[in-house]
């Protein structure tokens, strides 16, 4: 049951991501179930943004996340104690911080 969740919640921050940021942020991690866990990497694309200032504003906005050169920030919607709400919000503070 874990699985099924986190996979519905990976495959729902993905379509939210792309439907909402993809000028600006590109999901590098594998699209494939078989080929992810409930982690995803997110690549800031946007040629003038610091990818490391995107992730330090999202800590400031409450978003645990975590960095890794070159521009990419990992985001885990963990299904033990997030939720779908969860990963909306996730989208919007985003969106904000870019």
């Amino acid at each position: 049951k874990l699985r099924a969740k986190s996979l519905k919640l990976s495959q729902y921050l993905m379509d939210l991501i792309k439907h909402e940021l993809s000028d600006a942020i590109r999901i590098i991690t594998p699209p494939a179930d078989c080929e992810r866990g409930c982690q995803l990497s997110l690549m800031v694309t946007v040629a003038n943004l610091d990818g490391k200032a995107l992730f330090n504003a999202l800590e400031q906005n409450g978003v645990t996340t975590d960095w890794r050169e070159p521009n990419v920030i990992r985001v885990a919607p963990v299904p033990l104690y997030n939720s779908f709400e969860d990963c909306f919000h996730f989208v919007r503070i985003l969106r904000e911080c870019l």
